[in-house]
């Protein structure tokens, strides 16, 4: 499955943005679908994740400000992004498992980066 990620840009802080992740390849039905980040200088981490029932992961930094969500018609996945801070600054990827312990951890599939950059 190939995973195309879009929705970053430039924002201040408290501001929202849609993160998009449109896949293509196969139908992503029964595959859990994941978010995760990479800041500057910093190791990827994990951001959120949605199995493929609906049940929806959120590390404990975005609880409450982020949600995710999928399409199974357009065969994409959203993260809906509210009240940014200048720490969630980041380059997004979305990623894809058939397993949804892996899909927190260390998926098999992932898309390219959309950048957020959040101001003070």
């Amino acid at each position: 499955v190939q995973l195309q990620a879009s929705g970053g840009g430039l924002v201040q802080a408290g501001d929202s943005l849609r993160l998009s992740c449109a896949a293509s390849g196969r139908t992503i039905t029964r595959y859990n679908m994941g978010w995760f980040r990479q800041a500057p200088g910093k190791e990827r981490e994990f951001v959120s994740a949605i199995s493929w029932g609906g049940v929806t992961y959120y590390a404990d930094s975005v609880k409450g400000r982020f949600t995710i969500s999928r399409d199974s018609a357009e065969n994409t996945v959203f993260l809906q992004v509210n009240r940014l801070k200048p720490e969630d600054t980041a380059l997004y990827y979305c990623a894809a498992d058939r397993a949804i312990l892996k899909v927190q951890s260390a998926p098999g599939y992932w898309g390219q980066g959309t950048l957020v950059t959040v101001s003070s």
